[in-house]
């Protein structure tokens, strides 16, 4: 089952320093664009993942095609995609071996959990970072120790 008590969803966005958002948008009122900008002013680095974009920027960082192209290591993908174009992501998140799998609200796939679960991935769903952040108090990457 998806890691969604306040303890993991803590745990989980004070373990993460940078993240790969996939479904990032460069329109500034897209939910995605308002919640890249959010992560980045907490400090952390954002990635943005979106193929019809890639090798553009949005808010400063290079847009990448899919998570099998990122130039480093992230450790966790944020999913601001529709269920049924998850699968594939969730399919590259488990090959890649990012730790978190992160499904906005509103994204369920509980196959695809399941799948990323036995694979060894914490996997959020139904939720926004940027409404757990400050309900729980996480510290940024630059407060940590």
């Amino acid at each position: 089952m998806p890691s969604n008590s306040p303890d993991q969803l803590k745990a989980i966005l004070e373990s993460v320093r940078t993240i790969a958002l996939v479904g990032a948008s460069e329109k500034t009122h897209r939910p995605s664009h308002e919640v890249m900008e959010y992560l980045q002013r907490q400090g952390y680095r954002v990635i943005p993942v979106n193929p019809g974009l890639a090798g553009q920027q949005i808010l400063g960082e290079t847009v990448y095609a899919d998570l099998a192209s990122l130039p480093e290591p992230v450790d966790m993908a944020e999913l601001f995609l529709a269920p049924e174009r998850t699968d594939t992501v969730i399919d590259q998140a488990i090959a890649q071996t990012i730790p978190v799998l992160w499904l906005q609200i509103g994204v369920i796939n509980e196959s695809g959990a399941s799948r990323a679960e036995a694979a060894g991935l914490k996997v959020v769903m139904d939720h926004c970072p940027k409404q757990e952040i400050p309900k729980l108090g996480v510290l940024p990457p630059s407060e940590r120790a």
